[in-house]
C-alpha cells in the first residue's frame, strides 16, 4: 500500500454538531498578583478561531474540500465574529439561532505557549434550539459525499438517530465524533471515532491492545456499526472493522505541544479522504500523519494541504532502498499496519546472476513486501572463506536495491539471521535450492511467530561459486 495524496476538491462534507468560539488572550507573565497566588498576564493579542465543529470545518476547507456547517448559536456578537471567520474559510455556514441562550464561547488565557486559564460561557441548547434542522439539511445533504455528528455534547444533536437513517437513504456515509457514556444514539452509523477516554467510559477499562480489539469488536456488532477507529494518544490509533484483520497506528507525533483539536483533525481529514475516493484504511492512515502534524501547533491547530502532502512524501522513506535495522524495523511495521504481508529472505548475494533475479521474482510474489538480508563482508569471509566477498558489501547492496522485486535490503553480521528474524517476524520466510523446510536456518522462529517457510525452486547452474571458478579457469 502506497499512501497517495487525495484530490480534497473532489470531496463534499456536510458536518451537523455543536459550534462554538474559541478566544485567546495571550500575554507576558513576570510576576505574581499581591491579590491571590496567581500569574498576572499583561494581554497584548486577542485571537479567535471557530471551535468544536467550526473547527472540524476549518480542517476540511484547510485541504482544499468542501465543506457545509449546520448548528446553533445565540443571538449575540460571538455568534456574528463566528460566522465571519466561517465565511472566510470559505466555509458555507447556517445556523440556527437560539433566542434564550448564548453561542457558546470558550476563553483561553495563554502565557508563554502554556495555558493558565480556561474559561467557559455557555448553557446546554434544548429540543427547540435545533427544531429547523431538518429544513437546513434538506437541500445539503444530497450534495454531500458524507456526514459528520461532531458531538460535544452541547445538546445540538438531540436525535442523532433521525439523522443517521436519514442518510443512510441518501447513500451518505456517516461519520461520528461521539460524546457521552451512551454510544447507543449513535446505532448505524459507519464509523466512530472516540478517543481511549471516551472508549472506556462505555467499554470499561481494556488491559492492553487485544482487549481494545476484543472490546471495539463487541461494540460494533452492538452498535450495528461498520467500523471503530479508537484514537490512544501516544499509543497511536486502532481501526476495527468486522471480520477483518485490526490495523494498529503507531503516533507519528515527533513532539507533542498542545492536543487540543486533535480529534477534530481525525474526523475531518479520514471524512475528506473518504469523500475524494479513498477506501477506509487509507483514510485512517492520512489522518494518523494529520494528528501528528497538528499536536505540534499551539491551540485548536488545522493541517494545510501542503503540510499533509509533506508528511506523505516523507512516509516514502519507506517505500524502498537500503535502510539500516532500526529503520527496517519502522518501516516494517508500517506495511503491516496497512495489512501488508513481509517476505524474508538472506544470503551472501556476492556476484548477482540471472538465478538470484529469478529467485528474489519468486519470492516477492509471496507477500507484499520483500525484505533481503545480506551478510556482512565479514560474516561472508567467515562462511565462504578467504578470497570473499568479490564484491564489498555497499556494492552488493547497491545492486540488489536496484531490482524492482526487492523493497527492502539491510546486512547483518552475524553467520545466522536468527537475530533480525526475531525482531523483524516475517509472514513468509524462503530460501532456494534444495534445503528441506525443517533445515532452513530460522524457520522455527518464523513459524512460533505464526508465519509460513518456503523453498523455492532451484535454479541450475547458476552460482556465484561456479562463476567464479570458470573466471579462474580462463
Amino acid at each position: 500500500m502506497r499512501l497517495t495524496m487525495p484530490l480534497f476538491g473532489n470531496s463534499h462534507v456536510l458536518i451537523v454538531g455543536d459550534v462554538m468560539l474559541d478566544r485567546y488572550w495571550h500575554g507576558s507573565s513576570h510576576r505574581v498578583s499581591p491579590e491571590a497566588p496567581v500569574p498576572i498576564v499583561n494581554v497584548s493579542l486577542e485571537e479567535e478561531r471557530p471551535g468544536g465543529a467550526g473547527n472540524v470545518a476549518l480542517n476540511i476547507s484547510a485541504l482544499g474540500g468542501k465543506v457545509s456547517l449546520v448548528g446553533v448559536v445565540g443571538k449575540d456578537p460571538a455568534a456574528i465574529l463566528l460566522k465571519n471567520r466561517l465565511d472566510a474559510a470559505n466555509v458555507t455556514s447556517d445556523f440556527q439561532v437560539s433566542t434564550s441562550k448564548p453561542t457558546i464561547t470558550k476563553l483561553r488565557v495563554m502565557s508563554r505557549h502554556q495555558q493558565l486559564l480556561r474559561m467557559d460561557f455557555e448553557e446546554t441548547f434544548g429540543v427547540e434550539d435545533s427544531d429547523s434542522f431538518d429544513e437546513k439539511i434538506a437541500p445539503l445533504l444530497p450534495k454531500a459525499k458524507i456526514l459528520i455528528l461532531s458531538d460535544y455534547a452541547k445538546g445540538t444533536l438531540q436525535d442523532c438517530q433521525a439523522l443517521i437513517k436519514r442518510a443512510k437513504a441518501a447513500g451518505v456515509p456517516v461519520l461520528v465524533d461521539p460524546k457521552g457514556g451512551d454510544f447507543s444514539r449513535y446505532q448505524g452509523a459507519s464509523l466512530l471515532t472516540p478517543n481511549i477516554a471516551e472508549f472506556e467510559a462505555v467499554v470499561g477499562h481494556c488491559d492492553g491492545e487485544q482487549d481494545v480489539v476484543k472490546k471495539g469488536l463487541q461494540l460494533i456488532a452492538k452498535l450495528n456499526i461498520d467500523a471503530l477507529l479508537v484514537t490512544r494518544g501516544e499509543m497511536g490509533m486502532t481501526l476495527l472493522r468486522p471480520h477483518q484483520t485490526p490495523i494498529h497506528l503507531p503516533a507519528r507525533a515527533r513532539e507533542v505541544y498542545d492536543v487540543t483539536g486533535a480529534g477534530d483533525t481525525v474526523i475531518a481529514v479520514v471524512a475528506a479522504a473518504l469523500g475524494a475516493g479513498h477506501n477506509l484504511p487509507d483514510a485512517v492512515a492520512l489522518a494518523n500523519l494529520a494528528a501528528g502534524i497538528v499536536v505540534g501547533k499551539l491551540g485548536a491547530a488545522v493541517v494545510t494541504e501542503p503540510e499533509l502532502r509533506r508528511a506523505i512524501h516523507s512516509e516514502q522513506v519507506f517505500e524502498r532502498g537500503i535502510v539500516n535495522e532500526d529503520t527496517l524495523i519502522q518501516a516494517v511495521e508500517w506495511a503491516r499496519a496497512h495489512g501488508e504481508r513481509i517476505v524474508f529472505t538472506n544470503g551472501c548475494f556476492d556476484i548477482i546472476h540471472a538465478g538470484h533475479v529469478g529467485y528474489l521474482d519468486e519470492a516477492r510474489k509471496q507477500g507484499d513486501r520483500l525484505v533481503v538480508a545480506l551478510n556482512s563482508d565479514a560474516s561472508v569471509k567467515r562462511l565462504k572463506g578467504q578470497g570473499r566477498p568479490i564484491n564489498p558489501v555497499d556494492r552488493r547492496m547497491a545492486v540488489l536495491a536496484g531490482l524492482e522485486s526487492v523493497d527492502w535490503v539491510v546486512s547483518f553480521d552475524d553467520d545466522t539471521p536468527e537475530r533480525l528474524l526475531h525482531r523483524i517476524k516475517p509472514d513468509v520466510l524462503v530460501k532456494g535450492g534444495d534445503y528441506l523446510v525443517d533445515q532452513i536456518v530460522g524457520g522455527e522462529i518464523v513459524k512460533d511467530n505464526g508465519g509460513n517457510v518456503k523453498v523455492l525452486r532451484f535454479f541450475e547452474n547458476c552460482s556465484t561459486t561456479s562463476i567464479v571458478n570458470r573466471i579462474k579457469q580462463q
